[in-house]
């Protein structure tokens, strides 16, 4: 458990104005506590208080390590929203994290009068930054994912179907110690690539294909994320085409990376790059994400988001073109915000390539 994170919370919390926070999310909990659990229905929630009387709130059927955080354990016997109620004595200004759900806000505003509720951001913001520690997982993160990528290439061939390709990228995390996928590969051929999410399904391989693969895993808590895109046999001109805008807006946009551009502009050097190029309709949704201890996480990397980014971020750059009935390309790397630019996480070529 790393006290410092929890301090700093304590902090923002005062800051805010407020007398407590619940913190809901599990993966939250776990960056404050190193205590995992997946809770399902049942309460897992963690109480933050401004005058330094934390709680965690968990039901006697979760087992975890010690936190150095007084636990208050129930059963399934109690009514779990009771139980948090009795807890927010002196609380009159309250925060939460917006994954708290009405199971528990509606029984706190009916039964502790003259509490206010208010959704904060407190431990987002916290988790925005990554330590020195969690970028060396990153990296260890995305370096594995290239070796993967390469190694699902390696076993391309005709006639093969996108599920068998998937299979040679979660046994190719398998070999390498990773603990799991960050989310289902999404393998895509020829037309099925122009659905940014398709549900990879039993489509055959041919000749003039593009092979799309996103794809990433998870080492030691932290995610990886990466796409790339390829030509079986042969690509058309007009393939050629549409994958060099694709990589000229990726590069565009890492390369104005840097401490205090908003993320609106990063997102609107890689859009702007595709709309000149008369692809703008086809490029349907955000240039990124954030991403850590989950595949998606804050910030946003796209046109409503007019916060600066700053030292430490994680985030994904993805432009992709999708023309319907016909074929898709999406490059997608992750970057570090570093004090003069960015790194980049993936080594992976970004050149046209003809398997």
């Amino acid at each position: 458990m790393d006290k410092s994170r929890i301090e700093k919370l304590r902090l923002s919390i005062k800051e805010e104005g407020l007398d407590a926070l619940i913190v809901a999310s599990p993966m939250s909990i776990f960056y404050l506590t190193g205590a995992m659990i997946h809770p399902f229905e049942r309460m897992w929630l963690l109480l933050v208080r401004a005058d330094g009387r934390d709680t965690l709130l968990a039901n006697k059927l979760f087992v975890f390590e010690e936190t150095g955080i007084e636990t208050l354990w129930h059963t399934d016997n109690d009514d779990a929203p009771v139980v948090l109620c009795a807890q927010l004595d002196g609380v009159s200004k309250l925060g939460t994290e917006r994954d708290l759900t009405a199971k528990y806000i509606v029984p706190v505003l009916e039964n502790c009068p003259g509490i206010t509720i208010s959704v904060s951001t407190a431990v987002d913001d916290l988790r925005i930054i990554k330590d020195d520690e969690e970028l060396d997982r990153m990296r260890a993160s995305s370096k594995l994912n290239d070796e993967v990528l390469e190694y699902a290439f390696s076993n391309v061939r005709k006639g093969m179907t996108e599920k068998e390709l998937a299979a040679y990228v979660k046994e190719g995390f398998e070999q390498r110690g990773a603990s799991g996928e960050s989310f289902g590969a999404i393998v895509a051929f020829g037309a099925n690539a122009a659905d940014p999410h398709h549900g990879t399904d039993n489509t055959a391989l041919k000749e003039g294909d593009c092979v799309l693969i996103d794809m990433g895993c998870v080492w030691k808590g932290y995610c990886s994320d990466m796409t790339r895109t390829r030509f079986y046999r042969s690509a058309t001109q007009e393939q050629q085409e549409v994958y060099e805008i694709v990589r000229r807006a990726n590069e565009a946009a890492k390369a104005m990376i840097r401490p205090g551009v908003r993320f609106c502009d990063i997102d609107a050097t890689a859009r702007d790059i595709i709309t000149e190029s008369g692809y703008g309709e086809y490029f349907t949704h955000r240039l990124g994400h954030g991403i850590g201890l989950t595949e998606h996480e804050p910030e946003d990397v796209g046109p409503a988001n007019e916060h600066p980014v700053k030292t430490g971020m994680v985030f994904s750059i993805e432009p992709g073109i999708y023309l319907p009935g016909r074929f898709g390309v999406r490059i997608e790397d992750l970057v570090i915000v570093t004090e003069d630019g960015c790194e980049c996480l993936n080594s992976d070529t970004r050149e046209l390539e003809i398997i």
